[in-house]
C-alpha cells in the first residue's frame, strides 16, 4: 500500500508538469497574438489542449496499471 501511494504521487507530480508547460506554452502563445492573429493562436490552443489531454490521459493510465500490478501481489 505504500508503493501505491508513492505511485499516485508520482502521477500528481507529473500531471502538475504537464499543466505546468502547457501553462508556459499557454503564455507564449498569448504574447503571439499580435504577430500570427488571433485564429492561428486559437488553432494553437485547440492542438495544445488535445497534447495536454492525450498526455495527461497516458498518465492515469500507466498509474492504473502500475496500481492493478502492485495490488496483484
Amino acid at each position: 500500500k505504500e508503493y501505491v501511494k508513492i505511485v499516485r504521487q508520482k502521477a500528481e507530480d507529473g500531471r502538475v508538469s504537464v499543466r505546468s508547460v502547457r501553462r508556459k506554452a499557454k503564455d507564449d502563445l498569448d504574447a503571439l497574438t499580435s504577430e500570427v492573429g488571433e485564429d492561428e493562436v486559437s488553432r494553437a490552443e485547440k492542438e495544445l489542449e488535445n497534447l495536454t489531454k492525450l498526455h495527461t490521459d497516458q498518465i492515469e493510465e500507466a498509474l492504473k496499471k502500475k496500481e492493478a500490478e502492485l495490488l496483484e501481489v
